[in-house]
């Protein structure tokens, strides 16, 4: 007779989801995805991540987990951006159409200085979200705002300091 724990592992390497062998469906996944979120949302941040994470172990190809993932990095304070990034990154090649995805990974980059990578991901975000009705695209929209008037502040100054050195001069 087999072993099965062999069996299993022979599964996994011939790339069958856990969720598969496990016998667990794909609406048992986005409950528990579910769930996830609402302890994120509740603040219970080490309990959202061990979910997630449950959620990418069972289907490596469920957005959902590296979405999670990628937002509790985020959140941390202070921020694990790397872990948020590659989490994030996954979950946008997963589904490029979601909107929070879109503006978390946009937020991290923007963290990490990466500006022109930052503002193709924030403006793909607006894109998903003309009816303004994502929190995650608004809260980007909010950042965005916000930087332009720091640097309408910091090119006012700028100007200023260029005028009061040609006076001067």
């Amino acid at each position: 007779m087999a072993n099965p724990r062999q069996n299993t592992a022979q599964r996994l390497i011939a790339g069958e989801q856990l969720s598969g062998i496990l016998g667990v469906s794909d609406t048992q996944i986005q409950s528990l995805a579910a769930l996830a979120f609402q302890m994120y949302q509740q603040g219970q941040m080490k309990a959202a991540q061990t979910l997630f994470q449950g959620v990418t172990a069972l289907n490596d190809k469920s957005y959902y987990g590296y979405a999670g993932i990628g937002a509790v990095a985020l959140a941390k304070r202070p921020p694990d951006l790397a872990t948020a990034y590659k989490n994030l990154s996954k979950a946008a090649e997963l589904n490029p159409s979601d909107a929070s995805v879109q503006a978390n990974l946009g937020e991290v980059l923007l963290r990490q200085e990466k500006i022109g990578e930052a503002k193709a991901h924030l403006e793909k975000a607006f894109q998903l979200d003309p009816g303004h009705n994502d929190p995650g695209a608004n809260r980007a929209r909010a950042l965005v705002g916000a930087l332009n008037v720091v640097v309408k502040e910091v090119e006012k100054r700028i100007q200023s300091q260029q005028t009061k050195q040609a006076k001067a001069s």
